[in-house]
């Protein structure tokens, strides 16, 4: 197997540009929340290029607000610079942080999610003002480095500020990881909801060999779970699949084999689309826990109402510049996670999520195509022009 080190300065070859950017970026350990310097090495490039350079800093999370424009239109790129932790060190074949090519793929922590998507954006907006210094419209770039952690001061925050504002958003293109196979094969136009909740199950302790001197929480709350968890909560509809519920941690007992707990804690995740709603969902769950005559407590935590980007002008541009450019039709989706596109979306923007393949996201050896890494930049260059430039291909 090859295994060679990437080294060199920024635009030593203008071929390799997007991946000298994304090595700068992924030799900066930028665990959520930091940021590592990736926010100022951007915002120097884009200031240089001509853009206002805006930084909104929260606590400890970093945002970064450039734009280039200043009436009509406003097209924004929306990605973070945060990463997740690496995960045991040794168990990469190389180091998470240093970048390295082998047999035509990038590895590094954020090769995928979403320091490739963030070098592209950047060189596409600089050739952008570099073609158009007198476009129509505004072209912006927004970074956070708390996407990957609790994303309460990165978009969330920054969303609150803009409504303040009253900052127009006409379009907004997330770099984040969404191809499946191959480059374009499939784009985000829309994101399922995220209603966490946090459940706590109140018993009497006592010794398991006198339960009827006890009330064991396990055991009453065991059959509300089962109907939870067998619940269709909806049918879906056009849009979005069906609303799924899922039990993601149970905790209960003190560890000592003979104690009758006193207590059950149990958390679960809604992910749900446009059939229901968060209200209706939390409405129905206390229902099912009040017939089982539980004592209990519960606290919601609503992180993304679920948005749907209809046919207009930015899925058209983005399907005609993948058509353009890769050669493929792609496949319009909802289903994943959650992205910041969620905090956007409610602004009144279009949203669209486009971006490398997603396989080894999150993962030890994440890495990144480099052949597609190359032609990310034109990509997003290419519904750029579609969307504020009179003479593109429409």
């Amino acid at each position: 197997m090859e295994i060679s080190p990437i080294s060199g300065s920024l635009h030593a070859n203008p071929e390799t540009a997007a991946l000298d950017l994304t090595c700068e970026l992924i030799r900066r350990a930028s665990v959520t929340p930091e940021d590592a310097g990736c926010q100022n090495l951007i915002g120097e490039r884009l200031g240089k290029a001509g853009f206002a350079i805006e930084n909104l800093r929260y606590g400890e999370v970093r945002n970064l607000w450039a734009t280039h424009g200043s009436e009509g239109p406003v097209l924004v790129f929306l990605g973070h610079t945060d990463v997740v932790p690496s995960g045991p060190v040794d168990d990469w074949t190389s180091p998470p942080f240093e970048p390295e090519l082998r047999e035509g793929m990038l590895y590094g922590r954020g090769s995928a999610d979403m320091k490739s998507g963030v070098a592209a954006m950047v060189l596409a907006l600089e050739e952008f003002v570099r073609r158009h210094p007198r476009h129509q419209g505004v072209v912006a770039l927004l970074l956070t480095s708390d996407e990957e952690g609790p994303s309460v001061d990165g978009i969330r925050r920054v969303a609150e500020e803009f409504r303040r504002r009253r900052q127009r958003l006409d379009w907004c293109l997330v770099g984040e990881p969404s191809s499946q196979a191959k480059l374009g094969d499939l784009i985000r136009v829309g994101r399922r909801g995220s209603l966490h909740g946090h459940l706590r199950v109140r018993g009497v302790q006592g010794h398991v060999a006198y339960p009827d001197k006890a009330s064991n929480p396990i055991h009453t709350a065991a059959p509300a779970l089962a109907e939870l968890a067998a619940t269709e909560w909806d049918a879906g509809n056009e849009g979005f699949p069906p609303s799924g519920f899922q039990i993601s941690n149970v905790h209960s007992g003190t560890g000592a084999n003979n104690i009758i707990p006193g207590s059950l804690e149990v958390s679960f995740n809604f992910r749900f689309g446009t059939a229901s709603t968060a209200e209706g969902l939390r409405e129905r769950v206390e229902k099912c826990l009040k017939r089982h005559g539980l004592d209990y407590s519960i606290l919601w935590d609503l992180s993304g109402e679920p948005f749907l980007t209809a046919e207009g002008p930015l899925r058209n541009a983005v399907n005609a510049a993948v058509q353009a450019r890769c050669g493929i039709t792609p496949i319009a989706s909802t289903a994943g996670g959650t992205s910041d596109g969620r905090f956007i979306a409610p602004l009144g923007a279009e949203v669209v999520e486009l971006g490398p393949v997603n396989a080894s996201i999150h993962k030890i050896d994440e890495c990144v195509s480099v052949k597609e890494l190359e032609r990310l930049p034109g990509l997003y260059l290419d519904v750029a022009e579609r969307l504020l430039c009179a003479d593109a291909d429409s």
